[in-house]
């Protein structure tokens, strides 16, 4: 049986892409959570889905971080899946398509998951030097606030989701036009509007 496994970091978060993917290639049932994946065992759907599978099933993802969040999470639950006699499908893999059941796929993976892992390390390691470079001149204020009345983005997202009866425009368009996410626009479009509510109290 072929299973499908989505999951995406946080409720704000939108599920449809990847399992509008994993239903095109045919995934018989789909397993799909709103969670962090840096603690495996916070992610219950998987959990289920891992004790589910049986000899000959597969599991399909559309991107290797969806399924794992690092190297050593990603070996030990491939390996798992290898001993049951199940294989790990990944639709995207550096632009490639990964079956962990053929022993390239298994090279790849590999290979890969650790190029990712070392990469995240690096940015990291940039972003700390950073910050100890700034504190040494005295220029480092901490993370400002990302969203303001004055921040262009926000009120452009804000303007188009007001007007969607005129401009026919769905939530995800207005995100990738404005790069502004889903949860970001509800909060802010709900926090003004009980700033205009309290005025109006008065």
């Amino acid at each position: 049986m072929k299973y499908g496994y989505a999951r995406v970091s946080s409720a704000g978060q939108n599920l449809d892409a990847q399992i509008n993917q994993l239903e095109d290639v045919e995934c018989e049932k789909i397993f799909s959570e709103k969670v962090s994946g840096r603690q495996k065992e916070g992610r219950q759907q998987l959990r289920i889905l891992l004790q589910t599978v049986k000899q000959g099933d597969s599991i399909v993802v559309t991107k290797l971080d969806r399924f794992a969040r690092s190297t050593k999470d990603a070996l030990s639950t491939i390996e798992e899946l290898n001993q049951k006699g199940v294989a790990l499908i990944v639709l995207n893999m550096g632009g490639d398509r990964i079956d962990t059941s053929k022993a390239i796929g298994k090279l790849m993976i590999t290979v890969l998951s650790g190029i990712a892992e070392f990469e995240a390390d690096m940015i990291r390691e940039r972003q700390l030097e950073g910050i100890q470079e700034a504190k040494k001149r005295g220029v480092y204020k901490g993370r400002p606030k990302k969203y303001t009345e004055k921040n262009n983005a926000l009120n452009h997202a804000l303007n188009l989701f007001e007007k969607r009866s005129v401009n026919g425009m769905t939530v995800k368009q207005i995100e990738e036009i404005t790069k502004i996410s889903r949860s970001t626009l509800y909060r802010e479009r709900k926090k003004r509007k009980e700033e205009i509510d309290n005025n109006f109290s008065y």
